[in-house]
Order: C-alpha cells, then sequence, then structure tokens
C-alpha cells in the first residue's frame, strides 16, 4: 500500500540543536530509496508502507546510537484506494486553485 506520511522526529535531552540527527534520518530516508520533502518541522515521506516504517524505526535506532537517550516522533499517515496520489499531486492541486 502506497502512504504519504509527515515524520516529526524529536530527540530529547541532547540541548537545543537536532540537526545533526535530523541529518542523520534524512540519510536514511534518502538511502532506502523513498521520495522525501524536508520542511521546517519535519520531512514528507512518499513511498510503500513497509518501507516508509521501516526507514522510520531505522532513524529511531540511528539517533539512539548517537546517544539520544530519548524520542518523541510524531506521524501524520494518509492512504488512499480510489487512486493514486502522489506528494506533488497534492501540492499542485492547491496551487492550482490559489491560481483561480
Amino acid at each position: 500500500m502506497k502512504v504519504i506520511a509527515d515524520l516529526c522526529v524529536v530527540p530529547l535531552g541532547i540541548g537545543v540543536s537536532v540537526s545533526r540527527e535530523i541529518a542523520a534520518c534524512e540519510r536514511i530516508l534518502t538511502e532506502a530509496g523513498l521520495k522525501t520533502r524536508l520542511h521546517a518541522y519535519g520531512t514528507n515521506i512518499e513511498g510503500e508502507w513497509d518501507d516508509v516504517f521501516a526507514a522510520i524505526k531505522r532513524c529511531h535506532e540511528a539517533v539512539h546510537a548517537m546517544g539520544v537517550p530519548r524520542i518523541s516522533t510524531n506521524i501524520r499517515v494518509g492512504t488512499r484506494t480510489d487512486r493514486e496520489q502522489t506528494m506533488d499531486d497534492k501540492v499542485r492541486s492547491v496551487e492550482e486553485k490559489l491560481k483561480q
């Protein structure tokens, strides 16, 4: 099943900056072959359900291995059965309506 997910990984107990840990997650998602779009408070991910959630698990494992004692993650997930839809399709649909 195809899924579009919005992932926000929040490493806790390491200070204010978490960009090093987020970069590690971005590498994992890319290496998994998933389409991603980084944004200011997370990452949109597009791919097969099992692949997306396996990569999220690897993100947690990698961030813990970097010495982070605690991680809080927010995930929003969307699936469709009526047709395939990509992240680009969703954004394009809104942008077209903004032009009207």
